[in-house]
């Protein structure tokens, strides 16, 4: 999650085939990358590439098209700086802007958020921007549709493809499993996702969307992975189940749910974390 791409890149040149984990990148101008084969009906169609990160262009299931649309990416790939712990940020200005791809990874135009509608670090890593653009507009500038994110709780086994938006690279693997508190650094989430070991993610894959293959809907956001085989540390997340035992898993990697969000979202696309169904946390 901390590693600055540059040091990244430099760690794979002289370790040859190793890989490290999720984080964001430095913002610079992404270095192009052939794109890696897709899974089944899982492609690039609304994915963006962010300065830093990877991100996606989503929807919730009852939003519609008339909507201002939404970005998916981490807390941690926030503009302004991680959030702290305890910090949850909304309803910020920004005017970010983002890359969007179509289903062969070409970027096709550019989107503008309009503010941050939601931020956190804490028991989650993730941040949603609203755009100046409605999902009607999109389509009708793009012919891109938003990807539609999954309501109910991911389940153990299911196939996968993280695809970043910043590499325009996809990572095709299963869930392994939940983790009941993953911590790194000053930071601890809840009900994480475990990849297999197939998903090597690496720098700038941050905030890309989690894909189940079956259905085409977004899962998890990804976010992290341990990298050096260190316990709880910046780059090296450790497990810690409900008894307190902490586990450490080198070179596996992992994402935040999102499927308790759409509960926090109301008619226009509204932030309401006042709502009952809601247990995202607040301010």
């Amino acid at each position: 999650m901390r590693k600055p791409l540059l040091a990244t890149l430099f760690t794979l040149a002289i370790a040859g085939a190793g890989m490290a984990p999720a984080v964001a990148a430095p913002d610079a101008a992404p270095v192009e990358k052939s794109a890696a084969p897709t899974i089944q009906a899982v492609n690039f169609a609304g994915t963006v590439a962010l300065s830093n990160c990877s991100g996606s262009v989503i929807r919730f299931p009852g939003s519609v098209s008339t909507d201002p649309a939404l970005v998916l990416t981490n807390g941690h790939c926030l503009e302004t700086g991680f959030p702290e712990p305890g910090e949850v940020i909304v309803d910020q200005a920004s005017s970010r802007t983002f890359g969007l791809l179509n289903a062969s990874a070409t970027r096709v135009g550019t989107l503008r958020a309009s503010k941050v509608a939601y931020s956190t670090m804490t028991d989650t890593d993730v941040t949603i921007y609203q755009l100046t653009s409605t999902y009607a507009s999109i389509s009708s500038t793009y012919g891109i549709s938003p990807l539609t994110v999954q309501s109910t709780h991911p389940t153990a086994g299911t196939a996968i493809t993280v695809v970043s938006g910043y590499w325009k690279r996809t990572y095709a693997c299963n869930v392994d499993g939940f983790v009941y508190r993953l911590k790194e650094g000053d930071w601890t989430w809840k009900d994480s996702v475990r990849y297999t070991s197939a998903c090597q993610t690496i720098g700038g894959t941050s905030g890309s969307p989690v894909v189940d293959n079956a259905t085409g809907q977004v899962v998890a956001v990804n976010n992290t992975g341990n990298e050096d085989g260190e316990r709880c540390t910046e780059n090296n997340p450790c497990e810690v189940d409900a008894n307190g035992t902490v586990t450490v898993r080198e070179g596996i990697n992992y994402a935040q749910e999102i499927y308790n969000i759409p509960a926090c979202f109301t008619t226009g696309n509204k932030l309401n974390l006042s709502a009952s169904a809601c247990t995202l946390p607040k301010p």
